[in-house]
């Protein structure tokens, strides 16, 4: 007699239907990928969610090479990595992160022209986080392109920008540098891919000395890479692109200031992130904090380090850290327009 499907079983099932539909439209939709192109999807077994993406990416490429890491040696992953030609497609669906060889093993397979689909730190995520993730992995191209391209242009051409967190006010007192999208559209990108979810518009002042004044974290990123969320919000106080003060601070934020500031003397507030993914929220949270950066609401980061906007005060060499903060986020404004209320973007 066969048993009856149980309840788990069952909501199981439809989160991997689930995660095969957003897989689909990722691959169709973002990354275009189509054959005679060839996909190689190489996974793990570490938890619930790495097995769960590996079935869902295998239904939805039922011709591609698939991979288990834990049962051959990095060199086979290696040998097959080679046998791709430019514009084929790979995905690692990792636990935690592949190591392979000494490279950021993505950089490599951006270098021969693949398309690379990667997801990371998996382990980090169980239960409900699980399905946050998969939810989070959702495709809206007209969501993200439309309001991801119109950010992009507000952000560019304004003078100032502002941050209402809850009474506390945030302010960019002059441009912004041009924006970058992670929206799922690579049109005249070199690299097609990255990791994902995705879901970001980001830029940084061009004068990191023209912001000024205060803004309250709910998260912010702790000394494992995890989210951590304080009982209540924590107060910055900026002054002139620096934080000098910190109101109701806990002690695992204070680990990370000493870092920074052990490393780089000042803690520099940098990054300004424009969050977009609509699965992740104040109330929809995941633990991996580069997967929560896509949250739909208002990052930042501190530390000296930003690989994409080069800074005269800044050496690469001792520009150590990029830690992700997220703001509790009532409003933003650029040019005093509001183009975030709500929960959601305005343009």
């Amino acid at each position: 007699m066969t048993p009856l499907p149980t309840a788990q079983s069952c909501a199981d099932d439809l989160l991997t239907a689930l995660a095969e539909k957003n897989v689909r439209d990722l691959l169709a939709l973002a990354l275009g990928h189509a054959p005679p192109q060839v996909a190689l999807v190489v996974h793990d077994t570490g938890c619930e969610l790495t097995v769960l993406l590996a079935e869902a990416y295998r239904r939805a490429l039922p011709d591609a090479q698939v991979i288990d890491f834990g049962t051959v040696e990095p060199d086979a992953v290696l040998a097959a990595f080679a046998t791709l030609a430019p514009h084929d497609l790979v995905v690692m669906i990792q636990s935690s992160s592949f190591r392979l060889e000494a490279y950021r093993i993505r950089i490599e397979l951006f270098k021969r022209e693949l398309k690379v689909i990667e997801h990371v730190h998996l382990s980090r995520m169980i239960g409900e986080q699980a399905r946050y993730y998969i939810e989070a992995l959702a495709y809206d191209p007209a969501y993200y392109r439309g309001v991801g391209l119109a950010l992009k242009e507000r952000i560019d051409r304004a003078s100032s920008a502002r941050l209402d967190s809850g009474g506390a006010q945030l302010v960019f007192g002059g441009a912004l540098e041009q924006a970058k999208l992670n929206i799922g559209d690579y049109t005249g990108m070199k690299n097609v891919g990255g990791q994902f979810p995705i879901g970001e518009v980001f830029t940084e002042a061009q004068d990191l000395e023209a912001v000024n004044g205060r803004v309250r974290i709910f998260v912010f990123g702790d000394t494992a890479f995890m989210v951590n969320c304080p009982l209540k919000p924590i107060t910055l106080v900026i002054e002139r692109g620096r934080v000098t003060e910190v109101i109701d601070t806990t002690p695992e934020f204070e680990a990370v200031l000493a870092l920074i500031r052990a490393a780089e003397g000042e803690i520099w507030l940098r990054e300004l992130g424009f969050g977009m993914n609509r699965a992740l929220s104040p109330t929809q949270m995941v633990d991996d904090i580069g997967t929560f950066e896509r949250m739909c609401g208002i990052h930042l980061s501190l530390g000296a380090k930003h690989g994409v906007y080069q800074k005269p005060q800044f050496k690469r060499k001792d520009a150590r850290f990029h830690v992700d903060v997220f703001a509790v986020t009532e409003g933003v404004y650029l040019d005093e327009e509001q183009v975030y209320r709500d929960g959601a973007w305005l343009v």
